[in-house]
């Protein structure tokens, strides 16, 4: 079955380059558009299509509203926009977004982007990895980093390094190259610090690690 993708954006020649650069892999259909927040919602809900791009400034509702609307119930959303500010991206995140691109990304980016997040990782751009990195880095260190707090107590010592790798923004082909293991085992160790720690996604595990003083 093809992974099946919903395309929010209120920009008609947008949503039709997305729609062409996607129908581009046998393994991606597109099953509909939305050209605002509530219609994405709407739509979302009647086609429950695998992945969403999902555009931030839209008339009406906008795509952090309509996010948060979405998430949980199925589909997996990529903040897919030409805006790149710190507000967006924690706002994007905390909406329940698997991942956030800007609309620089290229043709083979996108596809593959849509692919990452249908199998259940999240993805961020190495610029908003890095805004992410510098905004956990400038805050107070909060309660759960200091001793006796440390939730990643959970995790063996392979885990807690492939967790501190993740947080930099390396994929799982990467993580496996900088530790020779295979990109199976690689993908194995995230899986199982996601579920040991009980946070949603790859995202998440990035916060963890920022916020209990893993990375920073």
């Amino acid at each position: 079955m093809p992974i099946s993708v919903l395309l929010a954006d209120d920009q008609h020649l947008v949503r039709a380059g997305f729609r062409s650069l996607l129908r581009r892999a046998k393994d991606i259909e597109v099953v509909g558009e939305a050209s605002t927040g509530d219609e994405a919602v709407r739509t979302a809900r009647a086609l429950r299509p695998d992945v969403i791009l999902m555009d931030i400034r839209m008339l009406g509702m906008d795509g952090i509203t309509a996010t948060r609307e979405i998430a949980g119930s199925g589909p997996k959303i990529i903040i897919l926009t030409t805006f790149e500010t710190d507000e967006y991206v924690f706002s994007a995140l905390a909406a329940g977004a698997s991942g956030f691109l800007t609309k620089e990304i290229d043709p083979d980016g996108l596809r593959n982007a849509v692919r990452v997040v249908a199998a259940g990782d999240a993805l961020l751009s190495p610029s908003v990895t890095r805004r992410v990195v510098g905004e956990f880095a400038h805050r107070p260190v909060p309660a759960a980093a200091t001793p006796g707090g440390d939730r990643l107590a959970v995790l063996t010592e392979r885990e807690r390094e492939v967790v501190r790798l993740v947080a930099t923004g390396l994929s799982n082909e990467e993580i496996a190259r900088t530790l020779v293991i295979s990109p199976l085992t690689a993908k194995t160790h995230v899986t199982r610090a996601i579920a040991k720690l009980g946070v949603r996604d790859r995202v998440q595990l990035v916060i963890v690690a920022y916020e209990d003083g893993l990375v920073g």
